[in-house]
């Protein structure tokens, strides 16, 4: 009975002694927290951009689908798909043989209309009436024989004996025959009428008018030669020799794309920001370097159809990269602020609009909540308006559901110079590690060291 007591007393106190050293660690672990390994950098100050990216079509600067102005079948083209012409260049024509004929008509009556005023302004009014008289009377038995050989080979013609052309020959005479004995006739009575001065008058009329017509058969004739109005390169040609060329459809297309316009619809938040002149940049798939350009249009209205706002990047492209009708990512400046104080996208909690929250090393090694003000943002960079001042360390991983006072670690600065939250020159030797030691352990991800404390 007294070695069982022995026992019992011997039992008991090995457990209040174990009781007493769990209490003990647990008051110590509760006075010293584990530190939470965290990634942090300084806030810098730099240059950030708010940049617009959208997809844009290729357009030319200058294209121009040339229509011919009369129909007529091709007589011969002067180029193919793919060559550059240059303006002014002959690139077809059109059959004109027809045209041919009505203009040098037109140029022998505005010839004899010349005469006739150079004669009406200096021959005396007697000499001129006698001559219109003659005139008359020899234009008079011109058509009288006209009309004649017209029924004559009318009569023929319907007998069999006659070919049509023949017929029409006989026509197209007596009809010219008919215009010249009104013209005589006219001219006479007009001085017989009024004089001298009317038939100066009249000849001037007769004049204009020659030289009217004279002009429309050489406009005519001109619009069967088609030309380049516009330097660059030939790129549909639809027709072949020998078809027929309509008022209705264009007959060659030429586009200068040594300078080409990329038309993109963006929303009217973005495009609020734009303004001519800003700076872009356009790319295609496979581009080794985006070309450069400039903003040249923010449309004034919204396109009725996609409540959007038609821009315009224009560029150089004298490698012709660039091929109109296809699809390019753009991208353009719309602000730019300097020495702006710079965090990583990553760094940033709960935003808000313009609001957000930083967890940034105080100089306890403590994690600290901070309200602040967020201006541009980009896929890497925010810029802090107000709450952060440069070099203060902001936490960019494993802030997350971290409490205030919290004690941290800081295991690795993963900005560089030239990227966002990049350390300036004050703050570079915070952002070095210490050691070669230090370098190891930083290379371990952030999110497993802080797993590790907590299970610690």
């Amino acid at each position: 009975m007294h070695k069982r007591g022995n026992a019992r007393w011997i039992a008991w106190g090995a457990a209040a002694a174990v009781v007493c050293v769990l209490t003990a660690c647990g008051k110590k672990e509760k006075e010293e927290a584990p530190e939470v390994s965290v990634q942090a950098v300084p806030a810098a100050k730099s240059d950030i951009a708010r940049v617009v990216n959208t997809e844009a079509v290729i357009f030319p600067v200058l294209q121009s689908a040339i229509t011919p102005k009369i129909n007529a079948p091709v007589k011969k083209f002067y180029v193919t798909r793919g060559q550059k012409v240059r303006q002014g260049q002959l690139l077809a024509t059109l059959e004109n043989r027809d045209l041919s004929a009505t203009a040098l008509d037109n140029k022998g009556a505005y010839e004899q209309a010349q005469a006739t005023y150079s004669t009406s302004v200096n021959a005396n009014l007697p000499e001129e009436i006698a001559k219109s008289e003659h005139e008359v009377q020899s234009s008079q038995q011109e058509l009288e024989a006209a009309q004649k050989l017209y029924a004559s080979r009318q009569d023929l013609f319907k007998q069999g004996a006659l070919p049509r052309k023949d017929l029409d020959a006989a026509a197209v005479q007596l009809a010219q025959a008919r215009t010249a004995y009104e013209v005589a006739k006219k001219h006479l009575d007009g001085l017989n009428s009024v004089g001298k001065q009317g038939a100066v008058q009249s000849a001037q009329g007769q004049l204009t008018s020659a030289k009217g017509k004279l002009m429309n058969a050489e406009a005519q004739l001109s619009y069967t030669e088609i030309r380049s109005p516009i330097n660059g390169y030939i790129t549909d040609r639809p027709l072949y020799p020998g078809e027929m060329a309509s008022t209705a459809a264009p007959l060659l297309t030429v586009m200068d794309i040594s300078q080409i316009v990329a038309k993109a619809h963006i929303p009217q938040s973005d495009a609020v920001l734009l303004h001519k002149g800003d700076a872009a940049t356009i790319s295609l798939p496979g581009m080794e370097k985006p070309v450069e350009g400039k903003v040249s249009l923010v449309s004034p209205a919204l396109d009725p159809g996609s409540t959007t706002v038609e821009v315009w990047v224009q560029a150089a492209n004298p490698d012709q990269q660039l091929r109109p009708g296809a699809t390019a990512q753009v991208s353009i400046t719309a602000q730019t602020v300097h020495d702006a104080v710079v965090v990583p996208a990553a760094a940033l909690l709960n935003a808000k609009e313009d609001s957000a929250q930083l967890m940034i090393v105080d100089s306890q090694s403590q994690a600290q909540s901070r309200d602040v003000k967020v201006g541009i943002r980009t896929g890497e960079q925010a810029q802090i308006v107000s709450g952060l001042k440069p070099g203060e360390m902001v936490i960019t991983q494993g802030a997350y559901g971290l409490p205030d006072k919290t004690k941290v670690k800081v295991e690795k600065a993963e900005a560089s110079n030239g990227e966002a939250g990049a350390p300036d020159k004050d703050n570079d030797e915070k952002a070095k590690p210490d050691s070669a030691d230090d370098q190891k352990a930083n290379s371990k991800p952030a999110a497993g060291k802080k797993d590790k404390s907590k299970k610690d």
